[in-house]
């Protein structure tokens, strides 16, 4: 982890690099102190190395213990998740004739009633809730944002979040399969490169598990190869622009993270603002690291219901099921 080197805790180096070593952080000052040559160099070059490993990973072979060191770990949970996605109501508004109306169009089957004094005789188009158990009209949608930056990767030794986090978008990926009638999903990233990387498109889910594996794996490489910097909050307010633009029975933003917001002088206040920027769009935050208590900090100045705790991937079927019934429960 030293200077100018690929390692953990250095500054100004190209990418990370685990080796089993403790782990050491520099201050951020000390990072933005490195001059603008080294660190466009060191760009290039983590650039360079992040495209060879892409090519390396389209074009080996499905390794069938790396994929199952992932799907053995949440099988009892995409299950679970199935099970959650199969009673799924319809949320989706239809507009019908709201009879019975003060104002409105004449209803012609209450003339009679009319002529004896009643007032309520008209009708006009509306909005009515679903029934319980209506079928859905058109699909949920789904956009997961998780986190694939640098500290992902050099803190994935302390308490494994970035492992955790690949465990989680298995289980999306796998629980989801054959459920495009109800829930149409895509996954990006945000990282210092970026808030929007694509990782898996709506229109182009993995259908197989070497699909799947080589999404998990450029997961890893890109938390390693990216440069440091910050942008869940632009990642975050992306997804719910571009989300609710989209015509769907209900919206959901999920964004993982590991609430090392502190670290970039983001402010709680301003990420809370983030997550209710559209009435419509039911966002949350799932948080599965955390140096010290800063996951309980953050937790605590978000709204109520809108952020949750996950140290255990076994934890997130049941997070999910929560933040899908509680928007039931909502309307």
């Amino acid at each position: 982890g030293g200077r100018d080197t690929a390692g953990l805790g250095g500054k100004g180096g190209p990418y990370r690099l685990d080796a089993g070593h403790r782990v050491y952080q520099v201050s951020q000052a000390e990072k933005d102190a490195v001059p603008e040559e080294v660190k466009r160099a060191a760009r290039e070059m983590g650039e360079k190395a992040f495209k060879q490993r892409l090519k390396e990973i389209q074009m080996s072979e499905y390794d069938a213990s790396t994929y199952e060191r992932f799907s053995g770990a949440v099988r009892r949970q995409v299950q679970s998740l199935r099970i959650i996605l199969d009673n799924l109501q319809a949320k989706g508004k239809e507009r019908q004739w709201l009879r019975h109306q003060a104002v409105g169009e004449l209803d012609d089957a209450k003339i009679i009633d009319g002529l004896t004094g009643e007032k309520a005789i008209y009708k006009r188009r509306g909005e009515l809730e679903p029934q319980p158990g209506s079928p859905q009209e058109k699909p949920k949608r789904l956009r997961l944002v998780v986190d694939v930056s640098g500290s992902m990767y050099r803190f994935n030794g302390v308490d494994g979040r970035l492992e955790r986090s690949m465990e989680a978008v298995c289980m999306v990926m796998e629980a989801f399969e054959n459920y495009e009638h109800k829930f149409k999903y895509d996954i990006v990233g945000h990282s210092g490169d970026g808030f929007n990387i694509a990782l898996v498109g709506s229109d182009k889910v993995p259908k197989n598990n070497k699909q799947r594996l080589e999404i998990l794996k450029t997961m890893h490489a890109h938390a390693q190869f990216c440069m440091s910097g910050d942008h869940t909050l632009e990642g975050t307010e992306h997804a719910i622009r571009e989300i609710a633009k989209e015509e769907a029975d209900e919206y959901f933003v999920i964004v993982l993270s590991d609430a090392n917001l502190e670290r970039y002088g983001i402010q709680p206040s301003r990420f809370a603002q983030v997550l209710t920027t559209n009435t419509q769009v039911n966002a949350f935050a799932i948080f599965i690291g955390s140096l010290g208590d800063q996951a309980d900090r953050l937790q605590r100045t978000l709204p109520a219901g809108r952020s949750f705790i996950a140290m255990d991937t076994k934890q997130i079927p049941q997070i999910l099921q929560q933040i899908f019934t509680s928007t039931m429960l909502s309307s």
